[in-house]
């Protein structure tokens, strides 16, 4: 069965297993998981489940927001994604819940792995050096080129592909086959071990691994 939860990254902190080996994890705070609806085949041609995380505040919501979640009698969601799931992972374990129902972090179990997708830490603009790791040029006063891109050929304007300075960072980055190493189910907290994308307090997304679906 297919599975999927919403979560903040905390932070990363270290535990002991049972023989004494220390382990680096990842904590993610999985509270306030709610189920906003249910797409059918029937009404909407595909089958979905769609989850809220984390309440706001009424006054931060408008007046669609506010009519949505009211069907599931809960607070507006600060963040809502619609969870769909590919043939080979099997039936969305999700579609069994009723709308307004919490999900709890306890559908996962220690041991299992998962692959963990965020946004990666946004670095701005940078240049190819640290971009794409190419190398610098000569750093002798007669050099001109100490940092910049270097000959590119014979090439007029941009091309596709081109390793050129831009923007870096900031982008969907999935993590596949992490392990779990403790679930807290009375705090809501999932314990990964090692790291998974994105900054601290940043949202995170908890599914079952695709490779193990295979």
């Amino acid at each position: 069965m297919a599975k999927r939860i919403l979560g903040r990254k905390l932070g990363m902190t270290q535990i002991f297993d049972a023989e004494g080996n220390l382990i680096p994890v990842t904590v993610i705070d999985c509270s306030q998981n709610v189920v906003l609806q249910q797409k059918t085949v029937e009404n909407d041609g595909y089958v979905a489940t769609q989850v809220g995380y984390e309440d706001k505040r009424e006054g931060l919501a408008n007046n669609p927001e506010k009519g949505h979640v009211a069907k599931a009698e809960t607070a507006p969601k600060r963040f809502i994604k619609e969870i769909r799931f590919s043939v080979q992972c099997g039936e969305n374990e999700l579609a069994s819940y009723n709308v307004g129902q919490e999900i709890k972090c306890d559908i996962f179990t220690a041991g299992e792995v998962v692959d963990v997708t965020g946004t990666s830490k946004g670095k701005g603009f940078q240049g190819t050096i640290k971009r794409y790791n190419h190398h610098r040029g000569p750093m002798g006063h007669g050099s001109g080129a100490h940092r910049i891109v270097g000959s590119m050929g014979p090439i007029k304007g941009n091309m596709k592909g081109k390793k050129m300075p831009g923007h870096m960072g900031h982008d969907t980055v999935t993590l596949q086959n992490l392990t779990i190493a403790l679930v807290d189910a009375e705090r809501q907290l999932i314990l990964i071990r090692g790291n998974v994308p994105g900054p601290k307090s940043g949202l995170v997304e908890i599914k079952t691994a695709v490779k193990s679906c295979k």
